[in-house]
C-alpha cells in the first residue's frame, strides 16, 4: 500500500515565521553578505557616487554610475588590499575602466592588485612603459587580462552609464611626471567633478590656454594640496562649489600647504580632505552634490585661516602686476591701486608677482 502522503496544515506561527525567514534573506542578497564587518552595498540607478578613498600621501577615487564603475589611481603598493576591499564593499564585481592618470607609486601602487581581483573592460594611463616595479606589475596585470595600457588624447570622450567623461589632459609631454597627469572632466547632469592627477601650475596655465571647460561643481585638488598646485589663473576658470584633497596624515610634505588652502578660501571653496575626514563619499543626482564623511571635522581644522582675510593687494599700475600687501616689490603711493582680493586684481587685468600664492 502507497504511503499517505503527509497534508497536514502548517500552523499560522510557522507561516509567519517562514515569511519573515525569506524577507530576510531577499534583504541579505540585495545588501550582500558582510565581509570583514562591513557590508556590501547596493546602489541605485540614477545617481553618480565617487567615493574619494582614504589611502593616506596617495591618491585613489571610485566613480559608479548605472552599475558601470571606474577607478582612477590606486594609491602605493601597500593601499591594494584596502583599495581591493573597499571595492568589494561597494558592490564593484568589475571595473569598466582603470586609469593610472601617471606613473608615481603614490597612485600607480595598488592598481596590480586591483588588477589582480577585478576583470577591467579598458586600462588607460599616461605612458605605456616606465621604469619602476610598481609600473611594470601594473602592465603585467593589465596583459594578464589581455589589455594593453591605452593612452588618452585630449578631447576623447566616453560614458559611464548616464555620466560624459572628457579627457582634458596632458596637452603634451612634459619633462616633468606630474605635469604629465591625464585629466578628466566628469559632467553628470547639472553637476561636474574635475580630476587633475598631480597636475602642476604650468599644465593647468596651459590647459586655461587652450579654451577647455574647467568650470566644476567638484576639484580633486592636484598634487595633494602642494603650493606647486591649483593655482589662481587655474583656479578662476574652475571656480568649484567643493574642494576634495587626499593627503596623509602629518605628512612629511606640509600638505596640504596654507598657499593651496589660501587659494581654495579665495575662491569660497567648501574643503573636504582625507586625514581629516576619512573616506570622503559625494553623490550627484545630476542637480546638486551632496557630502558624506567617515570622521567630521570643522571648517576650521579643514581649512584653517593664517594670513588675516582683510589683507589688500598692491597693483603696479606701470607694469600690471600685483602684490601682497607686505611684498618688498610693492610699488610707489603714485603707481600704486589696491584691490580686495586676488579676483578683483585678475579681473582689472593684472598678473600676481611671486609674492602671491
Amino acid at each position: 500500500m502507497a504511503r499517505k502522503q503527509d497534508r497536514r496544515k502548517a500552523s499560522p506561527a510557522a507561516a509567519i515565521l517562514t515569511v519573515l525567514v525569506l524577507a530576510a534573506l531577499f534583504v541579505w542578497r540585495m545588501l550582500g553578505s558582510p565581509e570583514d564587518g562591513k557590508t556590501q552595498i547596493t546602489l541605485p540607478n540614477g545617481e553618480l557616487h565617487v567615493w574619494f578613498l582614504d589611502v593616506g600621501q596617495a591618491d585613489s577615487s571610485l566613480l559608479v554610475c548605472d552599475g558601470q564603475a571606474m577607478l582612477i589611481d590606486g594609491g602605493n603598493v601597500d593601499d591594494a588590499s584596502y583599495v581591493v576591499a573597499s571595492l568589494e564593499q561597494y558592490g564593484v564585481t568589475s571595473l569598466d575602466y582603470v586609469i593610472n592618470t601617471h606613473c608615481d607609486e603614490d597612485h600607480v601602487g595598488g592598481l596590480a592588485g586591483v588588477l589582480a581581483k577585478f576583470p577591467a573592460e579598458h586600462v588607460w594611463s599616461s605612458t605605456a612603459e616606465y621604469g619602476t616595479k610598481a609600473f611594470s606589475n601594473f602592465v603585467k596585470y593589465a596583459n594578464e587580462q589581455g589589455r594593453a595600457i591605452e593612452i588618452p588624447s585630449p578631447g576623447d570622450t566616453f560614458t559611464l552609464g548616464e555620466a560624459e567623461i572628457t579627457v582634458l589632459g596632458p596637452l603634451r609631454d612634459y619633462e616633468n611626471n606630474n605635469e604629465n597627469s591625464i585629466v578628466l572632466r566628469v559632467d553628470y547632469g547639472e553637476t561636474s567633478f574635475l580630476f587633475t592627477g598631480d597636475m602642476g601650475i604650468t599644465a593647468e596655465d596651459e590647459l586655461v590656454e587652450s579654451g577647455a571647460r574647467l568650470d566644476a561643481t567638484v576639484l580633486k585638488v592636484g598634487h595633494h594640496g602642494s603650493a606647486g598646485s591649483t593655482g589662481y589663473v587655474f583656479l578662476r576658470e574652475v571656480m568649484p562649489d567643493y574642494a576634495v584633497i587626499s593627503v596623509g596624515t602629518d605628512n612629511s610634505y606640509g600638505h596640504p600647504t596654507e598657499a593651496a588652502l589660501s587659494r581654495l578660501r579665495d575662491a569660497d571653496a567648501q574643503v573636504f580632505r582625507t586625514d581629516l575626514q576619512g573616506v570622503i563619499h559625494a553623490v550627484s543626482d545630476g542637480r546638486s552634490v551632496t557630502f558624506e564623511t567617515e570622521r567630521s571635522a570643522t571648517e576650521a581644522q579643514l581649512n584653517p585661516t593664517i594670513h588675516d582675510a582683510a589683507e589688500t593687494y598692491i597693483g603696479n599700475v606701470n607694469s600690471q602686476i600685483f602684490h601682497v600687501s607686505t611684498c618688498h616689490s610693492c610699488p610707489s603711493e603714485k603707481n600704486a591701486v589696491r584691490f580686495a582680493s586676488v579676483w578683483d586684481a585678475m579681473a582689472q587685468g593684472y598678473r600676481a608677482h611671486s609674492c602671491v600664492d
